[in-house]
């Protein structure tokens, strides 16, 4: 039985402070991109052609308004995904909102008492392709995947479903 849900947005809470540091036209330092690079929920992303590297040299190249040279895609689908953050800040506000609001109680009474995991646990982060990623008992998303309506900020959605729909199917899966 699924005794509890835990939210993690602590990279996205840290992509937070260098989205708006670069829009302040504020200088942040390599070892912060380092750090970021370096927290262990990024290694989901990394293969051999992404890695913590890719990670410091994309954020460096934003923070300095310089091209992206020599890359590969998925380090460009990530400058671009981080572009996009720095080019609509109130997107950006629009898409945390709801993610540091995120209360997963009621889903936990959902899940099947016989679930292979006690605890689950729901982490963001900044991501380059895929939506979404399992480890045991933790769903990991990008954070870019979510979408807000521009008409309505309440409507937040991945994959054209509520974000908490969303996570709830994924849950689903991991607990069975």
């Amino acid at each position: 039985m699924v005794k509890t849900i835990k939210t993690n947005f602590d990279t996205v809470e840290m992509m937070l402070f260098i989205w708006q540091s670069i829009a302040d036209r504020e200088k942040v330092v390599d070892s912060f991109f380092i750090d970021v690079a370096n927290k262990e929920d990024m290694k989901y992303l990394y293969d051999e052609e992404f890695n913590e590297e890719s990670v410091r040299k994309v954020l460096s190249a934003i923070s300095n308004r310089e091209m992206l040279n020599n890359s590969s895609k998925k380090e460009r689908k990530f400058w671009n995904n981080h572009m996009w953050m720095l080019e609509d800040l109130e997107n950006m506000n629009n898409m945390v909102r709801p993610v540091k609001t995120l209360n997963l109680d009621d889903v936990k009474e959902k899940l099947p008492k016989d679930a292979k995991f006690e605890e689950l646990e729901v982490i963001f982060i900044p991501g380059h392709e895929a939506e979404y990623y399992v480890d045991g008992n933790k769903l990991i998303i990008n954070f870019f995947r979510i979408m807000v309506d521009p008409m309505d900020q309440t409507k937040v959605n991945i994959s054209g479903k509520p974000l908490k729909e969303y996570i709830e199917e994924r849950l689903m899966e991991i607990a069975k």
